[in-house]
Parts: C-alpha cells; sequence; structure tokens
C-alpha cells in the first residue's frame, strides 16, 4: 500500500501520474488533424482528458498523492486528532469521486472507480493500523508504564512528597521495555514508528531514573565566602529534582501544562546560575558544580524527543549497521551448529569450536547499539542463540567424560539420565526451524515439559551434591524451552 502511494501511484488509466502534463496534446495544428479524424477513429478513442469529470478526478488524485505518505507513516490509534483530520480528508474524497458524474461513458465509469479504489484503499490501511493488535498492545504497554511511573514518581513529587525510585522501580521500566521490543509489527512502518516512539520514551525514562544524582549537602570545614556557594548549589539541586519529574511526566505524556521548550529554559536558567558562582580556589566546590551541571545536561539530551522517530532510518533497521553485524554473527552461529549438530549425529565430538563461539560473544558485546532498544534486543537475542550452541557442547562433554562410581548416589544418577536426555532434547531445538503451530513443536515442548517434571519428583534425600544438580538441571531444561520459544515468536525488529 505505501509503495502505491510512495510514487507509484497509477493514474487513473493505469499509466504513471505526471501532475496533468497528459492533458495538454499538442498545438492548434496537432488539434485540428485530430477533428479531422474520421468520426469512426475518433468513437474508437474514448479518452476525454479534458473534460470536466475527467478533470476532477485528476484533482481529487493529487490530493491523494498528498494525503497518501501522512496515511502511511501515520502511528496512532482512531482517538487521535490526526485520525480524525485523515478519516475526515480521505471520506470527503470518496465523496467527491461518488460525485462525479461520468454520463454513462465507460472510461470515465473506470476512472471513477480506480479513484475511489485508491481512496478506500488508503482508507483502509489507515484503519488497519489504528486498529491492529500490536498497535494495540503496545498503547497498552505504554499506559501500563504511564501508570507505574505516575504512582512512583510524579504523583508523590506534585504532592510535596518524595519520588519511590529504586531497584524495583527499575527493574519494572527494564521488563516493560523488554516486553515492548517483542511486540511484533509485521513489517508496517505504522507499528514500527508506535514501537520506536514507545520505547524512546520509556529508555529515556528509564535513563532519567537510573542516572539521578541523590541531593547531598558538603559539611566541610569551608570559608564563609564558599559556603553560600554550597547553599545556592543546594538550591538548584532540589530545582533539578523537580525538573526531573516534571522531565519524567513530560516523556510519558502526564503533564498537560509544561512543555519541552519551556522545562529546557528553566533548566538552562539553572544553568547561567550555576556559572556565575564564585568557586575559585575551591576543587570540593567546583566538582560538586560539575556534578550538578552534568546532571543537568543529563536532563537536557533527553528533550530533543518532540520528533523522535520521525527519521525512518531510526525504526527501520533494515540497512543499519549494528543490525547488519549481527546478523552476520548469527549466520556464523548458524553454520557453527549446522556442523555440529553434524558431526554429534555421527557420534564425532571431535569438532568444538568453543574459541569461535566465545570470539563471537566478544564480537557481539562490542556492537554498538546506539541505546536503540530495538538493537540491543537483536544483540541479546543473538547473544542467547551464542550461548545456546556452548551451553550444548559442554554438556555433551560433561557427558561424554562422566565416569560413575558405584558409591554414587541414585537420586545423583536420576539427575544425570535427565540432563542426558535433554542434551538429545536441545540437539532437536537448535535444529529445529518450525513454527510454534507444528505439531512437531509442541512434542518438543511436551518432551521438555516431562523432563522438568521427572527432575521435580527426584527426591535427593538430603544430598546436598544432587539439590545443586537437580537445580542446574531445572534451569538448564527452562532456558532450552526459552530457547525454543524465542525461535518460534517470530520477532523481527
Amino acid at each position: 500500500m505505501c509503495a502505491n502511494v510512495f510514487g507509484v501511484l497509477k493514474s487513473l488509466f493505469g499509466k504513471p501520474f505526471d501532475g496533468g502534463k497528459r492533458m495538454d496534446h499538442g498545438g492548434p495544428q496537432q488539434q485540428q488533424q485530430q477533428q479531422q479524424q474520421h468520426p469512426m477513429e475518433q468513437q474508437q478513442q474514448p479518452y476525454h482528458p479534458q473534460h470536466p469529470a475527467m478533470m476532477r478526478l485528476y484533482e481529487v488524485q493529487k490530493e491523494v498523492a498528498s494525503l497518501g505518505p501522512q496515511v502511511c507513516t501515520f502511528s496512532g490509534l482512531q482517538n487521535d486528532r490526526d485520525y480524525k483530520r485523515l478519516e475526515r480528508e480521505l471520506t470527503r474524497l470518496l465523496l467527491e469521486v461518488d460525485q462525479v458524474d461520468t454520463e454513462g461513458k465507460p472510461d470515465l465509469q473506470g476512472a471513477r472507480k480506480r479513484a475511489a479504489q485508491e481512496v478506500e484503499g488508503l482508507l483502509r490501511y489507515l484503519e488497519e493500523n489504528a486498529t491492529h493488535p500490536s498497535r494495540l498492545a503496545i498503547e497498552d504497554l505504554s499506559n501500563k508504564a504511564r501508570q507505574l511511573v505516575d504512582e512512583r514518581v510524579v504523583a508523590p513529587q506534585r504532592a510535596g512528597g518524595v519520588a519511590e525510585i529504586n531497584d524495583e522501580l527499575v527493574d519494572a521500566l527494564q521488563e516493560l521495555v523488554l516486553r515492548l521490543t517483542q511486540v511484533k509489527t509485521e513489517g508496517r512502518v505504522p507499528l514500527r514508528k508506535a514501537r520506536y516512539r514507545a520505547l524512546t520514551r520509556l529508555c529515556a525514562v528509564q535513563d532519567v531514573v537510573e542516572g539521578r544524582t541523590q541531593q547531598q549537602t558538603l559539611s566541610l570545614p569551608l570559608p564563609g565566602d564558599t559556603h553560600e556557594a554550597v547553599h545556592r548549589i543546594n538550591q538548584v539541586m532540589v530545582k533539578v529534582s523537580v525538573a526531573r519529574s516534571q522531565l519524567v511526566a513530560l516523556l510519558m505524556g502526564l503533564s498537560g501544562r509544561d512543555s519541552c521548550a519551556h522545562l529546557s529554559r528553566i533548566l538552562t536558567e539553572m544553568q547561567v546560575e550555576l556559572d556565575a558562582l564564585d568557586v575559585s580556589g575551591n576543587a570540593a566546590i567546583r566538582n560538586y558544580r560539575k556534578q550538578v551541571v552534568e546532571e543537568i545536561n543529563g536532563l537536557l539530551k533527553h528533550l530533543d524527543l518532540e520528533g523522535e522517530g520521525d527519521d525512518t532510518r531510526r525504526y527501520d533497521l533494515a540497512q543499519n549497521n549494528s543490525i547488519r553485524e549481527i546478523e552476520a554473527v548469527r549466520a556464523h552461529v548458524s553454520h557453527l551448529r549446522e556442523g555440529i549438530l553434524r558431526h554429534c549425529a555421527m557420534g564425532d565430538l571431535g569438532f568444538r569450536p568453543k574459541a569461535e563461539l566465545q570470539s563471537l560473544l566478544t564480537h557481539l558485546d562490542q556492537v554498538d547499539t546506539a541505546k536503540n532498544p530495538c538493537i540491543r534486543e537483536a544483540r541479546r537475542r543473538a547473544v542467547v542463540e551464542v550461548q545456546a550452541v556452548i551451553t550444548f557442547l559442554d554438556l555433551r562433554e560433561a557427558l561424554a567424560r562422566r565416569q560413575p562410581g558405584p558409591a554414587e548416589h541414585p537420586s545423583h544418577r536420576a539427575v544425570w539420565l535427565v540432563l542426558g536426555s535433554l542434551s538429545d532434547l536441545q540437539a532437536q531445538v537448535l535444529g529445529y526451524e518450525g513454527k510454534r503451530a507444528d505439531k512437531s513443536y509442541m512434542m518438543l515442548e511436551e518432551l521438555l515439559t516431562k523432563q522438568l517434571l521427572t527432575l521435580d519428583a527426584v527426591d535427593p534425600q538430603g544430598d546436598e551434591t544432587t539439590k545443586v544438580a537437580r537445580k542446574q538441571a531445572v534451569k538448564f531444561a527452562q532456558n532450552i524451552l526459552n530457547y525454543l520459544d524465542m525461535k518460534t515468536d517470530e520477532w523481527e525488529y
């Protein structure tokens, strides 16, 4: 649909729209030649470029061409003002097309039909994206984030209290970020844009919360003239704390009055006030002021999100260099994984490229994510793929080296039997290329669940070694299940 709008819009006659240039059919001499054509020939050319109906349809198509890019990049919901405007404009055009009088001429009727189809297509695309389940999921997660931030940060600050910023809040925000990155967009530009805009704001809030500077007071035996500077800096720190909550409210759409420009002016005034302080000759005071200035700069950098998400390169990551690096690593891992599984199927355990796999982990760790949550998620998933192969090799080696003695505890032996079964199942999971709806997926999931139940039934009988082994085996089985789930969730950038 977008491709149809962006430059591939067909004219009402199946030719590229040229802005009406084809309406010019030459000078008077050419027009006279056309008038001298045989009447039958004129009847065989039912093309009426200057007919009032055709002229009106051309005008409609020009308006459709201007609205098309807006429709194809709209990432909001049905209750948004821009949605209602676009819907209103397209509905008006559809009514105008319907009112065009074709005088019963087939070519005009066909042109009117094609014009109506183009407008209806844009209306349908607009509605589909605004009501798409993934778009609603993005909005639901955004609402949960707003509620969390409002309860823990914004509301307490407005009530004159202290924001509840702690590790629990940071973890809750991280969980929401992870869930947002996993929302499927099916390659639709509006859904990618909506997901990216929600993520950038939530990640900015996360950054503000994690990077906060605790308000502090210096209690040093300083001369009287420098104590005044410390007092002024402390006053600015109180203002910074308030500004932090205002910024969080802005980022999450919880501030109806403030604006980014207004908050930017306030923070800039704080910087000017700090710059005017005389802190010469005292390193402790200078460092304190520097710390507060850095805090203000950290808040200012998040105030440029008004247009964030309008740049397609930020959320359409197919050509992103970091994504290309990650994809190259994944291709390398896939090649190594196939080789490992092939050798294992032949009973050959000599092919163990663990050093190469470790180097790929190092490479992934050095990939620049540019604080883009989607790139971070892509890197995380690639890391999981590498780690899955490494743990498979580790378990195979452990099973090959295992030499149980006669004094081995029966429960410990039972755990090792389960690990042997898990190793075989992991080989199947590593090579699995199907979907969740496939019977083979459900079979693997069921077999892995049975192994977990078997481990749960193992009684350590007080043997500490068995307790540790069973705990590790349970974690290993859960990791295989999680990996199978990740392989089949059809996630995209």
